[in-house]
């Protein structure tokens, strides 16, 4: 998946407006990163990646960044 593919999907995760991620936010400003929206962002990332992210990894992350870094080798530019 490419990280333009990641920020899409994390923007449909979070009901947010297409191309509105860069990369470098901090989650805690998105309305949608709450208790949903972190179980809703671990469904994609099984369903489009198949990858199961432990809760404690996506509960450490603080930015779009921190969630590219988790899937660090698989998200290309």
């Amino acid at each position: 998946m490419t990280r333009k593919g990641f920020y899409a999907e994390l923007e449909y995760v979070l009901g947010l407006d297409p191309d509105s991620i860069k990369g470098e936010e901090a989650l805690e400003n998105f309305e949608g990163w709450d208790s949903v929206g972190k179980v809703s962002f671990m469904g994609m990332a099984y369903a489009e990646l198949d990858i199961d992210v432990p809760t404690e990894d996506v509960l450490a992350c603080k930015t779009v960044a921190d969630l590219v870094s988790l899937f660090d080798g698989i998200i290309v530019e």
